[in-house]
């Protein structure tokens, strides 16, 4: 990390009240304040965004309107998330199971928190930031095979502890359905369960009668 300024002026607005009483109750108040003051920033740096866009996935967290969390895994080729200045990052939405639980998360309230591993080293950067969704044809052309795109403004950006993270080992390079350069992709698996064929888009239906790849 830089020796820039911290991400808040005061450290202590960084936690709410709550956190702050159990760091208090521990011992830990006066600690998680250094802690800000040599992690946190609210501008991304370079060390962030090269970890970043060296990264082929990360885990999302949204919000409905009304609070309530959810959590998913996005994955893609590497360098999906991308920087595109201005403190934003951008990652695309590919199709998926048709709930649109993330983007409507977003468009609904855009609050998320992004964090991105490695279970090798490990090393982690978590994000937070408000989010919007995007056709913009000018991000959607750099993400083959997205239906839309998510633009991220970064409110903080911080490496996160990972002494408890267990290492693995991949076993393969990525996801069979990882979008290729022409934005092609296999035809999933799930989509030929027959409970679920009434339900099904026209697309999804004509591309079920092609032969199995």
């Amino acid at each position: 990390m830089s020796d820039q300024e911290p991400a808040v002026s005061n450290p202590k607005e960084f936690y709410t009240d709550a956190q702050r009483k159990l760091q208090a109750e521990n011992g830990h108040d006066k600690l998680v304040l250094a802690v800000v003051g040599a992690i946190v920033r609210d501008e991304l740096e370079d060390c962030h965004i090269d970890y970043i866009e060296s990264r082929d996935y990360f885990f999302l967290t949204t919000v409905t309107a009304d609070g309530e969390p959810t959590v998913s895994y996005k994955g893609g080729p590497v360098g999906f998330v991308k920087h595109v200045g201005d403190n934003t990052l951008v990652f695309p939405n590919y199709d998926g199971n048709g709930m649109w639980l993330s983007m409507g998360n977003i468009d609904a309230a855009s609050k998320i928190g992004m964090l991105f591993m490695d279970f090798v080293t490990p090393w982690r950067i978590r994000i937070q930031g408000d989010a919007t969704i995007s056709k913009d044809s000018e991000f959607m052309a750099h993400l083959p095979g997205c239906n839309m795109v998510a633009k991220v403004k970064v409110t903080r950006a911080f490496q996160h502890c990972a002494r408890m993270t267990h290492k693995h080992k991949r076993v393969e390079e990525h996801s069979v359905y990882v979008p290729d350069a022409e934005g092609k992709q296999p035809f999933p698996a799930w989509n030929r369960i027959e409970p679920l064929q009434h339900s099904c888009t026209p697309t999804i239906k004509a591309r079920r009668k092609r032969p199995v790849a």
